[in-house]
């Protein structure tokens, strides 16, 4: 029987995932890295997120590391993060179809100005705000066709709505058209109502979105953005919702987590806040995932998902 240690999401949500594991998968046993007692040295996998500083060293001679979520950039640039050891990022079905649902959620109400209506409700206003597009007349423009930008496409796809997506690479065409690199950003941008950004966290993105990408935007245009944080400057995308060149945002992720009380983006009235719950899939179904993973890695495979470093976009 292997050992797996979890550390992710703190010693707080420890008994959830135990009682997960336990239930899907009776051939791990689980142990908490924040048990005194816990020898890291005896476990060949571990669960984390973002462990303390000087905790991942303490894993070279492990089998695998598996993130609890789909972006591990934050881990592998930390100085104690073991380059020897399979990097394993958070997927499974659950994760690609609560993304889509989100995705999905956040485009219908960008489209009828939700934003709008939950405001008039707080204040009990009765005003129907009758402008909308339907799904047939809006383009929405996916940034990064990876595991998740390809399954939010296709979901927005069936859904009525024209999709195109753009990435770094030339890819094989798709069933929806791809754009590719810088000679093909401006004119994606161009041609976008509604914008998902899906992009992982690398130094090419961080702060992509700023005044300049967002003038390429078609008039009018709305961000969604479940991607990170940081590839958004905040100055420019409520420069470009105040000065009336965007019509909203619907933001799941920040540069600072929790978002601080002081952030404009609480009361702005064409932002929709989320805290960070676009596909946050389930214990049972995280741990079934993990499960699955270390029997291929048990039977000498590599998971789908192990880490590269041309992972992208």
């Amino acid at each position: 029987m292997v050992t797996l240690a979890i550390s992710a999401e703190g010693p707080g949500v420890w008994e959830n995932w135990r009682n997960a594991f336990r239930e899907v998968a009776l051939g791990i046993r689980t142990v908490s890295w924040f048990d005194p007692a816990f020898d890291p040295s005896k476990a060949e996998y571990a669960l984390v997120w973002d462990p303390a500083p000087g905790e991942m060293a303490k894993m070279q001679h492990m089998r695998a590391i598996f993130c609890s979520g789909a972006g591990v950039n934050h881990l592998v640039g930390r100085k104690d993060f073991p380059k020897d050891v399979m990097l394993v990022r958070m997927g499974g079905d659950q994760t690609a179809v609560l993304m889509a649902d989100y995705v999905l959620w956040a485009i219908v109400s960008l489209l009828r100005d939700a934003r709008t209506w939950a405001l008039q409700q707080e204040k009990k206003i009765w005003r129907r705000n009758l402008e909308y597009r339907t799904s047939a007349e809006t383009t929405i423009g996916i940034l990064g066709y990876g595991n998740l930008g390809s399954a939010v496409a296709q979901r927005l796809s069936k859904a009525g709505f024209q999709v195109s997506a753009w990435c770094r690479r030339v890819r094989p065409v798709e069933d929806i058209p791809l754009y590719f690199g810088e000679a093909g950003k401006v004119d994606f941008l161009g041609k976008t109502d509604i914008l998902v950004n899906l992009l992982p966290s690398t130094p090419q993105t961080r702060g992509l979105i700023d005044a300049e990408f967002l003038s390429h935007l078609k008039p009018g245009g709305s961000l969604i953005n479940v991607g990170r944080g940081e590839q958004v400057v905040a100055e420019d995308l409520i420069s470009a919702l105040d000065s009336g060149r965007m019509l909203g945002a619907v933001l799941d992720v920040f540069a600072q987590e929790p978002l601080p009380q002081d952030a404009v983006f609480w009361e702005h009235p064409k932002v929709f806040v989320t805290p960070h719950v676009a596909a946050e899939a389930s214990c049972k179904m995280q741990a079934a995932y993990v499960a699955g993973a270390i029997g291929e890695i048990e039977a000498g495979k590599t998971p789908a998902l192990t880490y590269h470093p041309d992972w992208g976009y």
